[in-house]
């Protein structure tokens, strides 16, 4: 069966990267193979974890690529050039321009650690979600993945987990719960989900 290729986007350690590789290992991913690593920062644990995955590795830096527009411009031609089907953000710290994310319509999905629409867009990423979720004193959070488009946060949602918030939580605490409860679970489930279609959707064109 032909598989669709996968590129992960990181930032930092990685852990829905390993929970993708883990996935892809266990056959829960099945339409898709992850085929290269993608992080913005040399020092990113997920570099390690790609390598000791066997999973090819690239690093890009906007100041070595000369501002985001060079960014971009190699980030594209890397993809492209390993025909890269589906892209995902797993703790991918950078927007992405309304020209990178044009180019591949619904090929971009990222995991956003909040119910969407709440906590999300420009501004909230990482523990400020969980901050801002424990301010507002909601009782129930989760994760989302969703299409990335121009707009940060406000691409088509395709799956969502709410994740109860208990009584003496901190950010730090919630985050670890909705990163084992939500987004471990959903992001390899919504990464077969898009393989499949994208696989479809190729056979229909040949």
């Amino acid at each position: 069966m032909t598989k669709a290729k996968i590129a992960v986007l990181v930032s930092g350690g990685g852990t829905n990267l390993q929970a993708l590789i883990d996935a892809e290992r266990a056959g829960k991913i099945k339409s898709g193979e992850i085929k290269l690593v993608v992080s913005n920062s040399a020092s990113a644990y997920a570099l390690e974890r790609a390598k000791k995955a066997g999973i090819e590795s690239l690093t890009l830096t906007r100041r070595d690529c000369g501002g985001q527009e060079g960014f971009e411009k190699r980030l594209m031609d890397a993809l492209d050039e390993r025909e890269i089907d589906l892209i995902i953000l797993a703790g991918f710290m950078s927007i992405l321009s309304e020209s990178f994310t044009a180019h591949y319509p619904k090929r971009i999905i990222n995991i956003h650690p909040a119910l969407i629409p709440a906590f999300c867009g420009k501004g909230y990423y990482g523990l400020k979600v969980h901050e801002a979720a424990l301010r507002c004193g909601v009782k129930v959070t989760g994760a989302t993945v969703h299409y990335v488009n121009e707009i940060p946060d406000g691409g088509e949602i395709i799956l969502q987990k709410a994740v109860n918030i208990r009584p003496g939580d901190t950010p730090e605490l919630l985050r670890r719960r909705v990163m084992e409860q939500a987004e471990w679970k959903l992001l390899p489930r919504a990464a077969e989900l898009v393989c499949r279609r994208l696989m479809r959707e190729k056979g229909k064109r040949i």
